[in-house]
């Protein structure tokens, strides 16, 4: 009885260590035209304050995850949350877009940080066999955040003006800072020392496991943003809703993700990873099958199950898959896996904003998600092909 706060303290810290980036992230976006008046600049250029972070935060990603193994995770953990708090100080403080801009990035880089080194801590702060759940427990989090962000934006916004989504990070950051600090245990000794492996420990790709978990992290990425690129001009174009009834449905997606991952996460636990993982992206599958053929003929029932559908499936395939990839790793080397997972996921966010943007620009939504149910079902011949690896040899 006495262990349980050891254990929920840790995952309480680590769980706000994934609420604070994406929150940072979905509550900066709607603050968007108002910091275009505010500066007096075109919506081209506002939008790099949410560039800035995006880039800052993908181009470090991996670096900062192998830096934690190197330097120790607990630590540099700790300094990329002070860095958040002080990055939303100085993003409230900005008296110009470009400075705006230029804390952004930095609160980008601490974003990195704390993305990367929660996850790779997670499995060893989570109980025994439970890890499924702690993982599921972070993405549920990083749902919270990306679905709270447009409501609490807006209304701190209308109440206390812009820079109040910034200031806002600041108790937040401080009780994360606290619960981190009290509670994570110390680095092992010696982590800092150098070792003869490569610097980013890129080595580790020739895993089987880790390549099919960072392709299919990358596809299924792909698909999710594009129901978020696509949802706002399908619901406000093709069905004709007005604006504030469109966001107010976009929700929809993150609220379902955020209920759904603690079911996930147990699944993962009593089933097994690569089961889980395979059928998350069965489940993924059929929505897009179901997006693509049934908003012609229901309309906004046609399209919001399909969505809810998608998001449930994306819940389970990512504990699944973050499980897998995570779990057996060594200690050693979870802080550059945790960066390799986090940028397969961004560069699929990417692709997804950019490529599935412009097919559906091009071609509707029919057309977009019958491209989105092919690249998932690429997803599930990677996931039903992968094997446990063998135990080596041993040496008489």
């Amino acid at each position: 009885m006495n262990k349980t706060p050891s254990i929920s303290r840790p995952l309480a810290g680590l769980a706000l260590c994934m609420l604070l980036p994406s929150l940072g992230t979905s509550i900066a976006n709607v603050a968007l035209p108002t910091l275009a008046e505010a500066f007096g600049v075109s919506l081209r250029q506002v939008q790099w304050i949410v560039i800035a972070y995006l880039l800052a935060n993908t181009a470090l990603i991996v670096g900062v995850g192998r830096l934690g193994d190197l330097l120790g995770k607990r630590r540099l953990l700790l300094a990329g949350i002070a860095l958040f708090v002080l990055a939303s100080l100085l993003c409230a403080l900005a008296p110009s877009l470009w400075l705006l801009v230029a804390a952004r990035a930095l609160q980008g880089v601490a974003a990195a940080l704390m993305m990367a080194l929660s996850m790779a801590l997670v499995v060893s702060a989570a109980p025994k066999g439970k890890a499924g759940s702690a993982m599921a427990l972070l993405g549920t989090m990083s749902a919270i955040g990306t679905a709270l962000g447009p409501s609490l934006g807006g209304a701190l916004l209308a109440s206390l003006g812009w820079p109040a989504i910034f200031l806002v990070n600041l108790p937040l950051g401080a009780l994360t800072l606290l619960l981190a600090w009290r509670s994570l245990p110390p680095d092992a000794p010696g982590q800092g020392a150098a070792r003869a492996r490569s610097l980013l420990g890129l080595d580790n790709v020739r895993d089987p496991v880790l390549r099919s978990g960072l392709a299919m992290s990358c596809l299924v990425s792909t698909v999710l943003m594009a129901t978020l690129v696509v949802g706002p001009f399908y619901l406000t174009g093709a069905l004709g809703l007005d604006i504030a009834l469109a966001g107010m449905l976009m929700s929809v997606g993150p609220i379902v993700a955020a209920i759904a991952g603690t079911p996930a996460g147990r699944l993962v636990d009593r089933l097994g990873a690569r089961r889980t993982t395979a059928a998350g992206l069965v489940a993924i599958a059929a929505g897009c099958l179901a997006l693509a053929l049934l908003p012609g003929a229901f309309g906004l029932a046609g399209y919001l199950g399909p969505i809810v559908v998608i998001t449930a499936g994306y819940s389970l395939f990512q504990a699944a898959n973050n499980t897998a990839v995570l779990a057996d790793a060594p200690a050693d080397r979870r802080g550059v896996i945790s960066g390799l997972l986090n940028l397969s996921r961004n560069l699929g966010l990417i692709a997804g904003a950019s490529a599935m943007a412009a097919l559906f620009a091009a071609g509707g939504l029919r057309s977009t998600f019958a491209v989105a149910l092919c690249l998932i079902l690429v997803a599930l011949a990677l996931a039903l092909a992968q094997r446990v690896p063998p135990a080596p040899a041993t040496v008489a």
